[in-house]
């Protein structure tokens, strides 16, 4: 597998985790849930968020250098 598909792999997976938390979060939200939970399930997407965009970079790197 080359580096940018495989970048690429990984981004979907963190994808996936982030559409589990932005559910979870939502959960919260319609079940009036704790507010420090919230938080922490917004700094943990957010997070999650920045790991997908530096994938995705990898794979234009990688993209990039096989072109």
């Amino acid at each position: 597998m080359s580096g940018s598909n495989e970048a690429l792999q990984r981004a979907e997976e963190l994808l996936e985790r982030l559409r589990t938390r932005v559910d979870a979060l939502e959960a919260i939200a319609d079940g009036g849930g704790d507010v420090d939970v919230a938080v922490d399930g917004l700094a943990e997407i957010a997070e999650i968020a920045k790991e997908i965009e530096a994938e995705v970079q990898r794979a234009r790197v990688a993209a990039d250098a096989g072109a």
